[in-house]
C-alpha cells in the first residue's frame, strides 16, 4: 500500500511539473543516447551503451516513483488549518532551551521540504516532535549528539 502524502496545490503542481520534464525531455533524451549507441556496433564492450542504459533505469525509476508519489497526493484544505496544536503546514516558532536559539518552520510533505526555506518534512525526528504540542509545551528530540529540548513559542498558518 503506497502512502499517502498531503501536499499544497502548489507542491502537487511543482511535482507534476517535474514528472512532465522527466517523462518529455529527459526520457527522449536517453533513448537518443542508447540508440546513438547501439549504432556504434558490438554492444558486449559498449560502455557508452551501458552507461546510458544504467541512466535509462534509473531514470524510469524517478519517474516510477514520482508517479506514485503523484497519485496518492491529497491537497490539503488550508482553510481546515488552526492554530491550537502543531499540524502540517502549521509555521512554528521554538526555542532551543539549550542555546536558547529560536528558529522557525513549516510543517510540510517530504516532497515539499526545503531546509533553505525552512520547510522541514512532517518526517524529520524535530517535527516528528511538534505535531499535536501547543504553545509553552517543550519536547526532546533524540539528535545525533544525543537529546535537545525545543519549547514551542508560536504557531501560525
Amino acid at each position: 500500500m503506497a502512502k499517502i502524502s498531503y501536499v499544497t496545490e502548489e507542491g502537487l503542481e511543482r511535482l507534476k511539473k517535474e514528472l512532465e520534464q522527466l517523462e518529455s525531455v529527459e526520457r527522449p533524451k536517453i533513448s537518443q543516447q542508447i540508440a546513438e549507441a547501439r549504432d556504434k556496433g558490438d554492444l558486449s564492450e559498449n560502455a557508452e551503451y551501458d552507461a546510458a542504459k544504467e541512466a535509462q533505469g534509473m531514470l524510469e525509476m524517478k519517474i516510477n516513483k514520482l508517479k506514485e508519489v503523484v497519485a496518492h497526493s491529497r491537497i490539503l484544505d488550508q482553510s481546515k488549518l488552526n492554530t491550537t496544536t502543531v499540524q502540517i503546514l502549521n509555521k512554528v516558532k521554538i526555542k532551543n532551551k539549550k542555546n536558547n536559539t529560536v528558529m522557525q518552520y513549516t510543517l510540510v510533505s517530504e516532497s515539499e521540504a526545503n531546509l533553505k526555506e525552512g520547510r522541514i518534512s512532517v518526517n524529520t525526528p524535530i517535527a516528528k516532535g511538534l505535531l499535536g504540542k501547543k504553545v509553552g509545551d517543550v519536547i526532546i528530540v533524540q539528535i545525533p549528539s544525543g537529546t535537545a529540548e525545543f519549547e514551542v513559542l508560536e504557531i501560525s498558518l
